[in-house]
């Protein structure tokens, strides 16, 4: 598919083997663990290359083609699925990383990333220093000689902080890093962070690739081959492997993502302006506002949209945010994101468990936030819904 198509296009025609002739409209299911030759010399030829077919550990076409098509949307070079999102981020930092290397982090980080970084300084030494991610000349200034990986979000999960990307990327570059960056909150459609200069772009498929709430996997995209013949090559031994039937359900997912995206959009961009006027509501996080301190930032680099995820700050304190959510009739209180329904959790106790108090409050997050996954039900109903859960 030429890379001049646009991203709602290319996630519709994914890339299909002929069968004689003929062609299936979709991604067939190979729901199999293993392939078998003719000759033992072609069996251990191919079960030493990605590209080829022997096990399922290493590859399978079904899994393959989900592969592909997310390498055609963010530009990159070859992907890995994976059987998570947190699959591909632990296998990504595993590969790129050794005992006693050093991470620079932005500080605004996904709590299972946050505690994976955690646990590599316990277990391997490995130590992140954790930047605002608001000027580049940050990572300069925590640069070490050990330093190998600059990690970052497009938007931050849960407060949906906006990083300059392209500055970032470049500052990383002059330090010779690995640029990794997790760009679920945005998607292909909204943003392309291999394009801006990034060297690993990692998503949960889970949330908006597959958008039914019904799959889990994640995925790794590179902009070098290399380096992810090396991903892979550690993917063999750690065995996180996209099992093919997420993968085919990914990719059921993917045909319709550029119409949900703008769905997603366009709900939680009316929703948050609804929140913002609400006495109920103390902050809204929403870089679509003109007040969001991200909001020049994120029209330079979001141009179709700030994806479908923001948080807000209750009025009140814990019992009053308990009530709220209690309250709420459509949206459902669940972890997750990225799917048709909307959903709402306190990240306090759910996706930021493993931080204490005194690193929640760093980030902007306290037992008022909640956040909210806006799904695709209209707008009015959902408005209604939010209002009289916080009256």
């Amino acid at each position: 598919m030429p890379a001049t198509r646009h991203p709602e296009t290319r996630a519709i025609h994914v890339e299909i083997p002929d069968l004689d002739g003929a062609r299936p409209l979709n991604v067939p299911l190979y729901q199999t663990a293993n392939f078998a030759y003719d000759h033992t010399e072609d069996l251990a030829e191919a079960i030493n290359r990605p590209e080829s077919f022997a096990y399922l550990r290493n590859s399978n076409p079904t899994v393959r083609a989900l592969e592909n098509a997310v390498t055609s949307l963010e530009g990159g070079a070859a992907a890995l699925a994976t059987a998570s999102g947190m699959g591909a981020i632990h296998t990504v930092l595993h590969t790129a990383l050794s005992s006693g290397d050093h991470v620079i982090a932005q500080k605004h980080l996904y709590g299972g990333t946050f505690a994976l970084l955690k646990d590599l300084a316990a277990r391997f030494g490995i130590e992140t220093t954790y930047i605002d991610a608001q000027d580049p000349a940050e990572v300069a200034a925590a640069l070490r000689p050990t330093t190998k990986v600059l990690y970052l979000e497009t938007l931050s999960n849960p407060t949906a902080q906006v990083t300059d990307l392209p500055a970032f990327f470049a500052a990383g570059q002059e330090a010779g890093l690995v640029s990794i960056v997790d760009n679920t909150f945005a998607s292909p459609v909204g943003c392309r962070p291999i394009e801006m200069g990034a060297d690993v772009v990692v998503h949960s498929s889970t949330k908006f690739l597959s958008g039914h709430c019904d799959v889990l996997g994640g995925i790794a995209v590179f902009a070098d081959a290399g380096l992810h013949r090396s991903v892979w090559s550690r993917s063999l031994e750690t065995g996180p492997i996209a099992d093919p039937f997420a993968a085919w359900l990914t990719l059921r997912g993917l045909g319709t993502l550029g119409l949900r995206m703008r769905r997603h959009h366009e709900n939680a961009d009316a929703l948050a302006r609804f929140l913002s006027r609400h006495p109920g509501v103390e902050k809204v996080h929403w870089p679509g506002l003109e007040d969001h301190p991200g909001h020049a930032i994120a029209q330079r680099l979001l141009p179709n949209g700030y994806g479908g995820v923001f948080a807000i700050d209750v009025a009140g304190g814990r019992k009053e945010t308990l009530e709220f959510t209690r309250r709420l009739q459509l949206a459902d209180r669940a972890v997750s994101l990225g799917g048709y329904k909307t959903l709402v959790q306190q990240p306090s106790a759910t996706s930021h468990r493993s931080m204490d108090a005194e690193g929640l409050r760093a980030i902007g997050i306290t037992e008022g936030t909640v956040r909210i996954a806006v799904g695709l039900e209209h707008i009015d109903d959902l408005c209604a819904d939010f209002a009289q859960a916080l009256d």
